[in-house]
């Protein structure tokens, strides 16, 4: 029987979330021949952990489901012995990009990655702690349906759980599905809604600073228009699903499995700190190797949470969408040669080669850095047009300006780094107890 990683990373109060994940860990193990490791990785407070480990305890024992819920200090121990075991030259600075001091998106799931290698799973679907599952006739819409139909099967045999005609090409169908995923419904994914409402021609000038640069003007209005907007806010009414290879502008990471033999066990995700949207590089990696994947509708419901929006969540986020907008220059050098490297990023097995991904990572990190001088200037004149409290992050931004451009630069030889040494952590993780046995050295 094989088993799965259903995981939660939170470093907020979410309680109600955690019941919920357990909600459709029992859906999974009813419906489905598997095994289900329930993962909480908690980087809360202690209040906040003890309210997780009470939703824990009250979930309805199964016999097929598993839960891990891990605090910062037991996630150190498991990833310490891991990178020491790896045979890494370089063990502390590895185990720092796995567990930084500070928010790092890529790195939580890599965590999880590493964890569910340890377990025995084949495969790892996340969830956000800032979003919830629909209903309709009384009844829960569980992404993990889906991504159970078909996840790690070859896409000829997964064309039968679809409800779409596939949009596959012949020669794809040998291959593995190595992702299924859908988006969400409800507030943007970035929260900017607050700059389109004071200024709608700000918020094109924000938002435009993702795109390349030498886009058009029409191009630059396509993608401001369809940013962080989802699925938009219907909700959902019946299943659809099409097996293809999907644009990563379909899905979203509150809402995504991956094959870990394929993808997540091949190559990690940025582990840049600070930095929103860095956990979204496998997305894009398995279109462009033309991997087949599974694109469904039912989406999450997205929904904000309090702290974003005060004093000192605001400089924060927002220097966590800038620190975005910065790391573009890097990601879409990589993009572009990815799409140009096609089935080249796979090995003869149909699984992704890390050290095709490593190379051009590192390749990317010799740029130029004038474009992001642009995207600072434009920054800085689009949050002073706003006034308040965004001509302060504006000065905060103008303070580290130098500091961002190289940590930008930085996060990408980091993430080179973190792949080359990917495959023997993996290895290692699989020969690793996720708590220490008795006896056994810590």
């Amino acid at each position: 029987m094989r088993s799965i990683c259903l995981t939660l990373p939170t470093n907020r109060h979410c309680p109600d979330t955690v019941t919920a994940l357990g909600e459709e860990a029992a859906y999974a193990a009813d419906h489905f021949d598997i095994d289900v490791h329930l993962l909480v990785l908690d980087s809360c407070p202690p209040a906040d952990r003890a309210a997780h480990a009470a939703a824990l305890r009250h979930l309805p024992a199964h016999p097929r489901i598993t839960a891990h819920h891990l605090d910062e200090a037991a996630q150190r121990d498991f990833l310490t012995r891991v990178t020491t075991r790896s045979g890494s030259a370089k063990p502390e600075l590895l185990l720092d990009l796995m567990l930084p001091d500070g928010l790092s998106y890529g790195a939580c799931t890599n965590r999880a990655f590493l964890i569910a290698a340890a377990l025995g799973c084949e495969s790892v679907h996340r969830r956000d702690s800032d979003s919830r599952y629909q209903r309709v006739d009384g009844r829960t819409v569980f992404p993990v349906h889906h991504e159970l139909l078909s996840l790690g099967e070859r896409a000829a045999d997964a064309a039968a759980g679809v409800t779409e005609p596939v949009a596959l090409d012949d020669d794809l169908r040998e291959r593995r599905v190595a992702m299924v995923g859908s988006s969400f419904v409800g507030e943007l994914s970035v929260d900017i809604a607050q700059i389109r409402d004071a200024d709608p021609a700000v918020y094109h000038d924000v938002v435009s600073l993702w795109a390349p640069e030498d886009w058009s003007a029409e191009q630059k209005r396509a993608l401001v228009e369809e940013s962080f907007t989802g699925a938009g806010t219907e909700p959902f009414t019946a299943d659809r699903s099409l097996l293809t290879v999907v644009d990563p502008m379909r899905v979203d990471m509150c809402n995504i499995a991956f094959h870990g033999p394929t993808v997540s066990e091949r190559v990690p995700l940025p582990p840049a700190r600070d930095t929103i949207g860095s956990d979204y590089f496998l997305i894009h990696l398995v279109h462009d190797a033309r991997l087949p994947g599974v694109l469904h509708n039912r989406n999450i419901v997205n929904y904000y949470t309090g702290e974003r929006r005060t004093g000192p969540g605001f400089l924060a986020y927002q220097t966590r969408f800038a620190k975005f907008l910065l790391s573009m220059l890097y990601f879409h050098h990589v993009y572009d040669r990815m799409a140009e490297a096609g089935d080249a990023l796979l090995d003869e097995h149909g699984r992704v080669r890390p050290a095709a991904v490593a190379a051009l990572a590192r390749e990317s990190t010799a740029l130029d850095t004038a474009e992001n001088v642009r995207r600072l200037d434009a920054l800085d004149t689009a949050y002073r047009r706003l006034g308040g409290r965004y001509t302060e992050f504006a000065d905060l931004l103008a303070a580290r300006r130098a500091r961002l451009l190289d940590e930008a630069r930085g996060d990408m030889a980091d993430f080179a780094l973190l792949t080359e040494a990917w495959e023997s952590m993996v290895t290692a993780a699989r020969a690793t107890p996720v708590a220490p046995t008795a006896g056994q050295p810590r």
